[in-house]
């Protein structure tokens, strides 16, 4: 049911064909991704959102800047979302955001769980966070605190002898470089403001962005993503 759930789902044209059978894969291998709204509705006691679109691929140079940026923006506890949505307004317990990357391709998301009467201004809240990251992606203080921080991870992440093997492992698998970790440091460390701001404006802009919800009601789901609407238009409307 899932592959069959898949395979309906169009990556780019509404057409329900794959990128190889439409043509629509570009040369690289890197498919070409549509903007889209789904909604499932279901009696739940949440609304389940997810807003997602093309990240980097696993060879990217980028990925090192990616990992920074989603610590300023989401991932951590200290970053922009979870403070705002969470700690400061206490309109959703789960927020955050989340990235994977593939051969030729990667995807980019967020994440919010969150009651029905605090949708509307959970969604207006990320809204404009997404619209600052793409505008203002870091201050110095943010950039230091995401690269100390994604160090201190990668440096935990690889202190037992199994997760150093399995690093390795995918390494060569995947034809990947096998870094020392002094070398992932200098990477990390070599994240600039500028390359933050070139990246954010190319992944996180809301009109790049799909949003999938599982909710008990799709008028209140429609409603409430206006300001991601509103943003989309605004951004598309000056760019053309």
């Amino acid at each position: 049911m899932l592959v069959e759930l898949a395979k309906s789902l169009p990556i780019a044209g509404g057409d329900g064909e794959s990128p190889s059978a439409n043509g629509r894969e570009t040369p690289s291998g890197r498919p070409e991704f549509a903007r889209r709204v789904r909604f499932s509705e279901k009696d739940t006691e949440q609304y389940h959102l997810c807003l997602g679109g093309a990240g980097v691929g696993r060879k990217d140079e980028r990925r090192f800047a990616l990992r920074v940026l989603e610590g300023v923006l989401g991932s951590t506890s200290s970053s922009r979302l979870f403070q705002e949505v969470r700690e400061r307004r206490g309109l959703a317990y789960s927020v955050f955001s989340f990235s994977n990357m593939y051969a030729h391709t990667g995807e980019i998301g967020l994440y919010v769980g969150t009651r029905p009467d605090n949708l509307e201004q959970a969604l207006a809240v990320i809204a404009t966070e997404l619209e600052r990251c793409v505008e203002h992606p870091a201050s110095e203080a943010e950039l230091t605190r995401s690269r100390e921080n994604l160090k201190g991870r990668v440096v935990l992440s690889m202190e037992s002898t199994g997760a150093r093997m399995s690093h390795l492992g995918g390494s060569l698998l995947h034809e990947m470089p096998i870094l020392s970790m002094d070398e992932v440091i200098e990477r990390i460390d070599a994240v600039t403001l500028d390359e933050l701001q070139a990246l954010a404006a190319g992944l996180f802009a809301v009109e790049n962005l799909s949003i999938a919800c599982v909710g008990p009601d799709e008028r209140a789901f429609q409603a409430a993503i206006e300001p991601l609407a509103t943003i989309a238009t605004v951004a598309q409307g000056t760019g053309g």
